[in-house]
């Protein structure tokens, strides 16, 4: 059985571009995240903390992405997929940066996909 967590239009601030002029301003990035949890939902009983705090999650990829700059939203998406897996009770992680940067596109994106490594 399949148990997903997506947390979808994700917007946060923070700086990102390849550019000195571009890095330089903050902007709008959109993620779109998959989580798929470890533990079996039917045992949750009703509980928050016995599953995985979106609103936790959401905090915290805030804070990850504005913790430094970056010039590529591939190296972002990278540390989100690694951030998630060591700190949260997911067997797979699905990651989509979303950047409205050309004037000519809707958006550029990259998706990074990872699972947990077997302990």
């Amino acid at each position: 059985m399949s148990r997903k967590i997506f947390i979808n239009g994700l917007r946060i601030s923070c700086h990102v571009g390849v550019p000195d002029e571009e890095i330089a301003v903050a902007q709008e990035l959109s993620l779109d995240v998959v989580l798929t949890a470890q533990q079996d939902w039917t045992d949750l009983l009703d509980d928050i903390a016995k599953t995985i705090d979106y609103a936790e999650v959401v905090t915290s990829l805030e804070g990850l992405a504005q913790s430094k700059p970056r010039r590529l939203i591939e190296t972002l998406a990278v540390e989100i997929v690694d951030f998630l897996l060591e700190n949260y009770s997911v067997s797979h992680v699905s990651v989509k940066v979303i950047k409205m940067i050309l004037p000519q596109t809707s958006s550029v994106a990259v998706m990074v996909e990872k699972n947990r490594r077997p302990e």
